[in-house]
């Protein structure tokens, strides 16, 4: 390996001589120092205090002040006038004070035993109307399973079915749709605060099987000649939830600027429904999060150390720490969007996401984003004994440098892995692997030195990547804004090449049709997509603006 002038900590193998075995003891102290730092900053924002830094809570807060505090001791000055950057999105979900439920002369009280689904429009819909008989222009009061099976079957999805059944009733010109429990089911439903399931076309309600025989079968005695009076006056809100993310800036007064990011947020407890734990609904425990992304966070500080006290000055340098990602990357997105970020002014960005779990067998390190500039071929084809590299070309990942690539932004993504421990409250910080991290932090960093004296890498579009099983065998060729909630479906991006861009969709159009199917949200496109077939010709229908525009498609393969 040859000695890199702007390496701070880089071990080379400079021996034969009395300053060569001096340069390499002061690099040992160097490396020394790095590992005890990175140990202390993963340690506390891994530690229990910070209750798992979920976005918007306290220990979140505690988190980015310790940051900050980092940055200032390091004598890194925050971007513009401040060093945190708040963004705003949507929170939970509760039924709002207004909405009612009333059959016949009673008005329901709304909690366990009634309530409005998550995914309920905010509409009144009024009409008589005979159980399980679907009208027109009726709401349809129908039981929420279709046997005593499904009832008594845990893992039955009912929120779901409920959707894909308002979806139906929808379509059949119902007004409204009331489920009801009719086998008094152990496991029947409950408001789903968490739910990320789209808004439904019509009001949709839930009573419970306590309140379906007190209010309904009560009063029915033949079911095929009386009716009841039903009014749906329903509305489900969101608390607004704020994260913020963290920007530390070193001014070289260069043209470009190289982005340098990780995320700190984790999951809590669980609370948002993203943890694998086994028993997380009934076992309260924190998530801490040390190699997600502890271990990531600890490097972006040590490699801001490193440029500041080398004196890297062919770029100017941000350092990111984003919050909001494990909810939907919500974080970079807001980042990118508010403060403009273009290839017009950042060079590059690098993502470091789970760099703590080396595994000292294999020595994998995953590379994402080697196609996003033909310029980083250069720097993967170098000798490394260190790492068994293994490369992704997309530009798009389940990371943050996927908001900086769909603003045209080279990108690298580095990542050991995930483990048993991902997503579970096990993820502690005695299981990282400090010296790999240390030999990851080198290994970026002499990136950046090599790049630092080079011009702006060109950036270059890649394809995506298949994620999961693909349940349907069309594609339209968009990157969809997960963050995107106002009916429809925005395209984030899109795709030189596929049908959407053939057709004329634009990156910032809203999908709000394909053929004859509304989208609502990612749900409904996705079972529309499941309509169609490759070669099949339709159209899609966006709001682009203030109008509505239906365009032509020809629908590809995946």
């Amino acid at each position: 390996m040859k000695c890199h002038v702007f390496s701070a900590v880089l071990v080379c193998a400079c021996l034969g001589t009395v300053s060569g075995i001096a340069q390499s003891k002061a690099e040992r102290r160097q490396a020394e120092q790095m590992r005890a730092q990175l140990q202390k900053d993963i340690e506390y924002l891994a530690s229990d205090s910070l209750e798992g830094r979920r976005t918007g809570t306290e220990g979140e807060r505690k988190a980015a002040a310790y940051i900050v505090k980092r940055y200032k001791q390091m004598g890194i000055f925050p971007l513009e006038d401040m060093y945190r950057y708040h963004f705003k999105f949507n929170g939970d979900k509760e039924p709002a004070n207004s909405s009612l439920i009333r059959i016949g002369d009673n008005a329901l009280k709304i909690g366990k035993d009634a309530f409005p689904m998550a995914f309920s429009s905010d509409k009144r819909a009024y009409s008589e109307i005979i159980p399980d008989v679907m009208e027109q222009n009726s709401i349809w009061l129908l039981p929420l399973y279709k046997d005593s099976a499904e009832a008594d079957n845990p893992h039955f999805d009912w929120e779901k079915a409920a959707f894909e059944m308002a979806g139906k009733a929808a379509k059949e010109s119902a007004t409204g749709i009331l489920f009801y429990d009719p086998y008094d089911s152990k496991y029947a439903p409950e408001f789903n605060g968490k739910s990320d399931i789209e808004q439904s076309e019509i009001p949709a309600a839930f009573i419970s099987y306590k309140a379906y025989q007190q209010y309904v079968m009560s009063v029915i005695t033949d079911s095929t000649t009386i009716t009841l009076p039903l009014e749906l006056n329903l509305a489900v809100k969101r608390t607004d939830r704020f994260g913020n993310n963290i920007a530390a800036y070193i001014d070289n007064d260069t043209t470009y600027t190289v982005v340098l990011g990780a995320h700190y947020d984790h999951l809590g407890y669980g609370e948002d429904g993203n943890s694998l734990h086994a028993n997380h609904a009934t076992d309260r425990a924190i998530h801490n999060g040390a190699d997600d992304n502890a271990s990531g966070t600890a490097a972006i500080l040590a490699l801001a150390d490193m440029i500041k006290k080398n004196g890297l000055k062919g770029y100017n340098y941000m350092f990111v720490n984003f919050s909001g990602e494990e909810l939907g990357l919500y974080g970079s997105k807001a980042f990118v969007k508010d403060l403009g970020i273009d290839s017009s002014r950042v060079a590059y960005m690098i993502n470091l996401d789970m760099v703590g779990r080396l595994n000292d067998s294999t020595h994998a390190l995953t590379v994402g984003g080697v196609g996003t500039s033909p310029d980083w071929a250069a720097f993967l084809a170098t000798e490394n004994k260190n790492f068994k590299i293994v490369t992704d070309s997309a530009g798009v990942g389940p990371s943050d440098h996927t908001s900086f690539y769909n603003a045209n932004i080279p990108v690298l993504f580095f990542f050991t892995g995930t483990h048993s421990d991902y997503h579970k409250p096990s993820d502690d910080a005695d299981k990282i692997n400090y010296p790999g991290e240390i030999q990851i932090i080198n290994y970026v960093y002499s990136l950046i030195g090599m790049m630092d004296g080079k011009p702006k890498p060109a950036f270059t579009a890649t394809k995506a990547p298949a994620v999961g099983k693909t349940r349907f065998k069309v594609t339209l060729g968009i990157m969809p804004d997960y963050t995107y909630q106002e009916g429809g479906v925005k395209a984030d991006g899109v795709t030189d090449g596929k049908p959407a861009a053939l057709a004329g969709v634009k990156a910032g159009d809203i999908i709000i049709q394909l053929g004859e199917h509304k989208i609502q949200g990612m749900q409904s496109y996705m079972q529309a997509l499941g309509k169609f077939q490759p070669g099949e010709k339709s159209t899609v229908t966006v709001k682009r603006g203030g109008e509505e525009l239906v365009l032509p498609i020809e629908f590809g393969g995946k």
